[in-house]
């Protein structure tokens, strides 16, 4: 028997000087090494544990603990019908300060009550039938580095045999921590999830709210999340997505750098302006109580972590709880910042998404724009084309031999011819138009006195097909800033289309006086435009109308002006 005298160190004294030299070397025989465990087994007062004096020890039991001593691997010794305990130094790490070395020569329920609802029965049942054990990452939930920490374990408990080969003595326990691999798996396929569904997003909001969707599904690791997006300059966020319903939190709708946020419960305000990941230690303390998921604390820890862009400034910020039954280390951090990284990367997919989109619909519209401009150039130049033709017909119908010209019908197709030029010229700017170097060259007009000559050229054309032109454009009262040469176009490409489809009646061009605007009209007896088609094409500035009958052999449209 020693004593439990305890050296300078703190550790057991090494009893076998005053204990004989038979006794010091039975004491090194059954607990060999100099580990912590080894001098604290020799300097235990083992007559006064389940086990005994170590003198009486069978033989099996001190060849178990030879074992057990001597090995690097994490064992445990269950003995006797009380299950005391017997643990290598490999076995410290998981024991805290108020197991270790009090559960030492102890009954097991005694140091393990928090889990004892698992392994007694596993224990007595090993006891009972002498059939050893195999169980593989067991989530258990002790005191250690956390209240009720979340730990998996994978252990054999195997039968100390008697040396009768019947009788279970006691039992072998090996066993290995797979918490970082269990809890490390989880985490890396919410990391999976997040790269995948978080692109599928076509808008910011989409993509956060679909990232939220993604990390609520992993509660024991993330009990809440919250997203906030910037703005382009960096300086505010909005509260875009979170795992929790709007009733549950109290986190802000917007924060800014502005806010003060020595007074603010979340540091939301201090990482949108540092750039840098803050921690919310102690959220009772703020009077913010949030879920933990799926364990019945709160959380009592969070972290506010930037979300990063290409740019200078933030794309947002990102909020998550930290888990009450998880130590706050540094692969849960590394963990967090990966999963900032994943929401970073589906927003900035987003927005290249969205820019590449409207590219393409700017492509899109100059495309439409080149059809639309080719289409009335076509129109611009069977006007005057038209124009010319009549007079010249009526010329040449009154020849005979020689022939006399009327000087206001050479006027006309001089006139005509000019605008013919005009339209080459058009064209050749087209490429002006493309390369965004067009402009308007605005000049004081009078425009009524200018739309009525306009409109005049077309007068001959319109009485020879037996309709009748009316223009009522009275004198404004002040002159009017237009590009002449587009205003021209305008209001002959308009008279142009409502001849083409007027077969009796009036064409009537209309212009007043609307404050701070003019507005011009055109009405005409033709085909017009289906209410059907006004109703379903009302924001248009262009609408076609096929199949309607027309003066020429082309097929027919008619376009509306809706901008005055």
């Amino acid at each position: 028997m020693v004593s439990s005298n305890r050296d300078e160190d703190g550790l057991p004294a090494d009893n076998g000087a005053s204990g004989g030299g038979e006794t010091e070397l039975l004491l090194r025989t059954i607990f060999p090494g100099d580990s912590e465990m080894a001098q604290r087994m020799r300097s235990f007062d083992w007559a006064a544990s389940d086990f005994g004096p170590v003198e009486h020890w069978p033989e099996h039991l001190r060849s178990a603990v030879r074992l057990c001593l001597t090995s690097r691997f994490p064992l445990l010794m269950w003995w006797g019908p009380r299950l005391a305990l017997l643990y290598n130094d490999a076995y410290l790490p998981w024991l805290t300060e108020a197991k270790h070395p009090r559960a030492l020569g102890r009954p097991g329920y005694e140091s393990w009550s928090e889990v004892w609802d698992t392994i007694g029965p596993m224990l007595e049942g090993v006891l009972s039938t002498g059939q050893a054990t195999w169980s593989v990452d067991v989530e258990l939930f002790y005191d250690r580095k956390v209240r009720q920490e979340e730990v998996y374990i994978t252990w054999s408990f195997t039968p100390i045999l008697a040396a009768d080969g019947r009788t279970v003595d006691g039992i072998f326990n090996p066993c290995i921590e797979t918490s970082e691999q269990v809890i490390g798996a989880r985490r890396l396929e919410t990391l999976r999830k997040l790269s995948i569904r978080a692109g599928e997003g076509r808008t910011v909001e989409a993509a956060c709210q679909e990232a939220a969707a993604v990390l609520r599904e992993n509660p024991g690791d993330i009990p809440f999340a919250a997203i906030y997006v910037a703005n382009e300059t960096g300086d505010e966020a909005n509260l875009c997505a979170t795992t929790m319903p709007e009733g549950d939190h109290r986190l802000p709708l917007s924060v800014s750098t502005a806010d003060d946020h020595a007074r603010a419960p979340w540091p939301l305000a201090s990482v949108l302006q540092t750039k840098r990941a803050a921690e919310c230690a102690d959220l009772d303390a703020h009077g913010v109580r949030l879920p933990g998921g799926p364990w019945p604390e709160t959380t009592r820890q969070a972290l506010v972590l930037p979300i990063h862009a290409a740019q200078e400034h933030l794309a947002g910020l990102l909020v998550v709880g930290v888990s009450p039954r998880r130590p706050l280390d540094a692969a849960y951090r590394t963990f967090f910042d990966l999963v900032a990284g994943h929401v970073s990367a589906a927003i900035a997919d987003v927005r290249a998404y969205e820019a590449e989109r409207q590219r393409a619909e700017a492509l899109a519209e100059l495309d439409r724009a080149k059809t639309a401009f080719f289409s009335n150039v076509s129109h611009e130049f069977r006007t005057p084309l038209t124009l010319m033709l009549g007079p010249l017909e009526d010329m040449l119908a009154r020849a005979n031999g020689s022939l006399t010209v009327n000087r206001e019908e050479l006027d006309l197709v001089h006139r005509n011819t000019l605008r013919l030029l005009k339209l080459v010229n058009t064209l050749l700017d087209f490429s002006r138009i493309e390369a965004g170097r067009i402009e308007a060259v605005y000049e004081p007009t009078d425009l009524a006195a200018y739309t009525a000559e306009l409109a005049s050229v077309f007068r001959s054309a319109i009485e020879r097909a037996g309709l009748q032109l009316r223009v009522d454009c009275p004198t404004l009262p002040e002159p009017v800033y237009v590009d002449r040469e587009m205003w021209e176009k305008i209001v002959l490409n308009l008279l142009s289309n409502a001849f083409k489809f007027t077969f009796e009646g009036e064409i009537k061009v209309g212009l007043r006086w609307c404050g701070e605007r003019v507005e011009l009209t055109m009405a005409d007896t033709g085909v017009g435009i289906p209410e059907a088609e006004q109703r379903t094409s009302s924001n248009d500035s262009i609408v076609f109308v096929t199949h309607a009958r027309a003066r020429t052999k082309v097929p027919a449209s008619v376009w509306r002006w809706s901008r005055s």
